[in-house]
């Protein structure tokens, strides 16, 4: 999990690496046998929590990728899913086409994670659902977001002219907002658990988020 994003970035040239791919590789594995000893600690909050952290960062490949590669204006987005604070899933990607702001990384970040997330909630709900012991301890999930423009574009659900062209691809999961699935909850950009999954971060809010996801 906290090699996540640096595994993204460096299989990206598989197909034709050059020698400082070699040594982002290099770097992946000396971390690794520094923290051989270590591992996910999983330790569950006792209650019955279902949480989803969800990032995106804007044309992040801009002066690393060559400026002459479409590469070099796409964006990254990164998402991992909780239940009782403990990570289940997790994922960084490039988005596929050219996003136009960050409104937009950010919006596409939250509605692509949302179609993992809603699946898993649906099976949770069902498997609660067949335990009698937890029939009174209703699962409670909540969508963490950290852009305000975003999290308003989300909760308000408002199209105007200059967002209506996301209406297609990522407007979908308004239905199941609406229909009381899940909250949307904003937070702070340095409790954004997802933030590592986007780019590469200073040393201490690595170790934080590193603490806050694996226990150490």
């Amino acid at each position: 999990m906290d090699i996540g994003f640096a595994v993204s970035q460096v299989a990206r040239f598989t197909h034709s690496p050059k020698q400082s791919h070699a040594t982002g590789v290099k770097m992946i594995l000396r971390y690794l046998k520094g923290t051989i000893d270590q591992g996910t600690i999983l330790t569950p909050s006792g209650k019955l929590t279902f949480d989803l952290h969800c990032d995106g960062d804007f044309a992040g490949l801009y002066r690393y990728d060559p400026p002459t590669e479409p590469s070099s204006a796409k964006s990254r987005i990164g998402y991992v899913i909780r239940l009782s604070d403990c990570p289940v899933v997790w994922k960084s990607q490039l988005l596929q086409s050219v996003a136009l702001s960050t409104t937009e990384v950010e919006y596409a970040a939250l509605s692509i994670s949302l179609r993992t997330f809603i699946p898993i909630q649906y099976i949770l709900e069902e498997m609660i659902d067949k335990l009698e012991a937890t029939k009174d301890n209703p699962i409670v999930s909540r969508v963490f977001e950290d852009n305000c423009a975003c999290f308003l574009l989300a909760t308000v659900q408002r199209l105007t002219s200059r967002t209506r062209y996301y209406h297609a691809q990522y407007h979908w999961f308004w239905q199941h907002y609406r229909n009381g699935l899940f909250t949307i909850e904003r937070i702070p950009t340095t409790d954004m658990l997802a933030d590592g999954f986007t780019k590469a971060l200073p040393k201490h809010t690595f170790l934080h988020h590193r603490m806050k996801l694996q226990g150490w």
